[in-house]
């Protein structure tokens, strides 16, 4: 399985998906899926997995739906927005033995207009959030996150994951790090105009070139 690139069918049919997102529609355009989103998905995975393991060791990258690759179908459970697919192609490389938005990890989103490229952990659950919160407070390790962040900034990339309004408790405004202690989670990222390396072999370098860039926060939340 060898990777050269995603291709114009690629963006052409997550274009059309989005104006015509109904299962008729996709039943009947199924085989462009698998032809030019899932087969090349794959490949992708494959041919970057020892790069990202270069990076991390423990970092998964596993060519198949609900392993790197996400599901195409939207869950609609619990939302407003019923239609039934995303427009988009979301792949993600997590460090840890369960995936899921609580850990720390890479992620790749492909839409019809724009690349994403990330590093970080989207979602702290009431544990982690206090180990990272403690992690913060310690001056060696905040101190060193502050300088990631500012670097990064620096660099043109952004961070996220503030969610709360106020510090924890017994935090006074005043601390030096106070807005990292507002974070739910923490996230940061590149996104563009699908760049001319997309579309060929070179799509690999240029992923792991941000990878490595971003590699930073996650090895500080792995290691907090």
């Amino acid at each position: 399985m060898s990777f050269d690139g995603f291709t114009k069918e690629t963006i052409s049919f997550l274009a059309r998906l989005s104006k015509h997102n109904d299962q008729t529609w996709f039943d009947a355009h199924r085989a462009d899926y698998d032809a030019h989103l899932l087969e090349p998905a794959k490949a992708f995975v494959v041919a970057l997995a020892p790069k990202l393991r270069a990076i991390d060791a423990k970092l998964h990258a596993e060519p198949r739906v609900n392993g790197s690759i996400f599901r195409i179908n939207r869950d609609t459970r619990f939302s407003k927005d019923k239609t039934p697919y995303k427009d988009h192609l979301d792949l993600w490389f997590w460090s840890g033995k369960q995936k899921g938005w609580d850990c720390s990890g890479f992620y790749f989103r492909l839409t019809p207009k724009l690349l994403v490229l990330g590093a970080g952990m989207h979602d702290f659950t009431p544990p982690v959030l206090a180990k990272y919160r403690k992690a913060v407070l310690d001056d060696k390790k905040g101190k060193r996150l502050v300088e990631i962040q500012r670097s990064l900034a620096k660099a043109g990339y952004r961070f996220g994951g503030e969610k709360y309004k106020r510090p924890p408790r017994g935090v006074d405004e005043s601390h030096p790090r106070v807005a990292l202690l507002k974070y739910g989670a923490l996230f940061t990222g590149w996104e563009g105009k699908h760049p001319k390396e997309l579309f060929t072999k070179r799509a690999v370098d240029f992923v792991i070139g941000h990878y490595k860039t971003l590699a930073p926060v996650h090895e500080w939340l792995e290691a907090m």
